[in-house]
Order: structure tokens, then sequence, then C-alpha cells
């Protein structure tokens, strides 16, 4: 399978099997999230792995919009120690990079994922840092669930020729928020 088919066979995973995940895959994970681009090379990322029950349903309990049952977290964090030299404020962007690259990998390696948003809510990222005990000068950017999937998602593109500018922004053009009837591959 090419990198095009694996793209569009990640999907949002919503419910897990109660199997856990490998140490092995585990580690494939964290290792495409570390091949992500980072600005001058700072690498501002940090992760913390949670496959302890009690702390992912401690964590669960805490998240409005992350109750999924995923076998396993990794959560996404940005060092500020980290980032330096001029590049503090690129952590969100290294952070997603590496994030994304952990819901790829998953897809390749046979696994569900789906990314729960931490940052930028205050009311989001103050429970999770009391959870899972991150400094301040830690901030987590987001969690991926990562688990065997429960439910099947066809694979799929997104793509709308009308979110597509040539040369130039177009002002005058007039779309919807969010296009409906989105084709599946």
């Amino acid at each position: 399978m090419d990198i095009l088919e694996h793209i569009m066979m990640r999907r949002s995973i919503r419910s897990y099997l109660d199997i856990e995940v490998e140490e092995e895959k585990i580690t494939q994970l964290l290792q495409a999230s570390m091949a992500a681009p980072t600005a001058c090379n700072n690498q501002p990322w940090e992760f913390i792995v949670v496959n302890d029950k009690e702390i992912l349903n401690k964590l669960r309990n805490k998240l409005t919009f992350g109750k999924y049952n995923a076998p396993l977290a990794i959560v996404v964090c940005g060092n500020m120690e980290l980032a330096k030299g001029g590049y503090e404020n690129y952590w969100v962007q290294d952070c997603s990079a590496a994030m994304e690259n952990i819901l790829l990998a998953a897809s390749g390696l046979g696994l569900g994922s789906i990314w729960i948003g931490v940052y930028p809510l205050p009311s989001v990222i103050k429970p999770v840092r009391e959870v899972l005990n991150i400094p301040e000068y830690v901030i987590p950017l987001g969690i991926a669930y990562v688990g065997y999937t429960d439910e099947n998602k066809e694979p799929r593109t997104q793509y709308n020729e009308k979110r597509v500018y040539n040369q130039q922004y177009a002002t005058t053009r007039k779309h919807r928020a969010r296009p409906k009837n989105l084709k599946h591959l």
C-alpha cells in the first residue's frame, strides 16, 4: 500500500477493542512522531505514554470530548524550555506535525486513532496537567487515543476544489464552512 492510501485510511476512531497495543507498536508510533519536521530542528516535543487503565480512566473522566475507550493514550506536549532560539512560538506546529505522524503511523500499523485537542483551552490543559503531573513549563497540545478498532470506516478524501485558489486568493468566492456529501474513495 502506498502512502496516499494510508493517508486516506486515517479516520477518527471512537470505539476500540479491549486489546492492549504492543510495546513494539508503541515504539514505532513514537519513532514516527519524532520523524516529524520541526522549526530549526528545535524538537520541543515530549510524549507521555499512558496505558494504565486507572490513569486512562482518570484522564477520560476529566475530558468532556475524550471519553473513548482506547487502551492507549499518547499525550503530545511542548516543552517550553526546549522551544528556544527565536522559535518558541513554533512549538504548536512542531507538536502538531508529531501528532499527525502518530495518527498516520497508527493507520499503517493496523490501529485506529483519534486526536483529542487540549491546547489552547485552559479548562482542558489544567485537568490533563493534574492527572499526568505535567509541570507548568510543559504544555499538553493533544492526546492521541490509539488502539485496535471496533468500528470500520472506509478510506476517504475530503478534497474540495472550492478550497483551492490558483496564484491568488479570490475574495469573491462563496462557499459553505463545511461541504456536504464528501466523496469516498
